[in-house]
């Protein structure tokens, strides 16, 4: 997917509002990534070693900032955010080194997965260190309201992996069992995120549930553009090889669209290559192809667009501030990578 002119412009748009947007919390940033480090410590050396490595593999914090762009945004002016972020991201990570065993991958962002280097074993018992790690900070916290949100969302994430595991290779499933799926394994987290920002600083519930709302409609959003790149995009720009989710058999809403438009001979192609895994050369570029002749990559963009426009809505009940255009600005950034 080549983009136009004016769709590179508008993505360095959105990428320059997302670092404007962390900039706006990079002091309180800063601080949540010095207490990630120091919790990532342990007498067990392979644990640090490897939560290390993940944790320098990058990524852009999108969860964390989040949370702290929330706080700021109710008008928190304590402290507590500093700890809840670095709980988020916790969760986040140890699902990242849940979920690369459980795809068997070898690449994340450009960079081998500590599967790939350590084994199955290690990354399972590190991940479960994290999550570990993330209820400490929660019950440091002392709110039952944070940790009860937080610990719910983390139920819910790993409903969504186990749904994920039923589904994945199933072309009879529904776009709405797919949206359901995405809706625990992505959006629950990001939906946290931003909830917990509106209860430390004792905000009514219409602004916590608002905050909720923007949060999971962002998160779907978010992991509908990396369905489409995963067909799509350059390596440099998706951070893994293109059609990674082809080859482990994963039926995505591109897939779901290119089904439900294509003729039985399409579909049995399908059932070949994702529900039996029977894949040969070529495959992937005639995958690519289906999806292009039925505009399967542009529906699943403009079902995120959705999602999108339905976060920025979210936001109606707080009045205009710098935090707010941050957070409208989050959902351009997360649209915009599909460009």
């Amino acid at each position: 997917m080549r983009a136009a002119p004016d769709s590179v412009r508008e993505e360095e748009r959105a990428a320059r509002g997302f670092e404007e947007a962390r900039a706006l919390v990079a002091v309180e940033l800063g601080e949540v990534n010095r207490v990630i480090l120091d919790r990532m410590q342990s007498p067990v050396a392979l644990i640090p070693q490897l939560a290390q490595h993940i944790v320098a593999a990058g990524g852009k914090r999108v969860r964390p900032v989040l949370t702290l762009l929330s706080a700021n945004l109710c008008g928190h002016r304590g402290g507590r955010q500093i700890g809840l972020a670095a709980a988020v991201e916790f969760i986040h990570t140890a699902t990242l080194l849940h979920d690369d065993v459980v795809d068997d991958s070898d690449l994340r962002r450009g960079r081998s997965t500590a599967n790939a280097l350590w084994g199955n074993k290690a990354p399972v018992l590190v991940g479960d260190f994290l999550f570990s790690r993330a209820f400490q900070l929660m019950v440091a916290d002392g709110s039952l309201r944070v940790l009860d949100v937080l610990a719910t969302a983390s139920a819910v994430i790993a409903e969504g992996e186990v749904m994920q595991l039923v589904t994945a290779n199933d072309t009879a499933t529904t776009e709405r069992a797919y949206l359901d799926m995405i809706e625990a394994k992505t959006a629950a987290l990001f939906r946290a995120a931003c909830q917990v920002g509106a209860i430390v600083a004792d905000r009514p519930a219409e602004e916590e549930q608002a905050l909720a709302a923007y949060g999971e409609s962002l998160g779907v959003a978010f992991q509908l553009i990396d369905d489409a790149l995963d067909y799509s995009a350059q390596q440099a720009l998706l951070g893994k090889s293109v059609g990674d989710d082809f080859r482990e058999g994963k039926v995505t809403l591109p897939v779901l669209v290119a089904f439900a438009r294509g003729d039985e001979t399409e579909r049995a192609f399908w059932r070949r290559t994702l529900e039996r895994l029977e894949q040969e050369p070529g495959d992937l570029d005639h995958a690519r192809a289906l999806l292009e002749r039925h505009g399967a990559i542009a529906a699943t963009i403009r079902r995120a667009e959705e999602y999108g426009a339905a976060a920025r809505r979210a936001l109606a009940p707080f009045p205009a501030s710098r935090y707010r255009q941050a957070l409208l600005d989050i959902v351009s950034f997360c649209i915009a990578r599909a460009y």
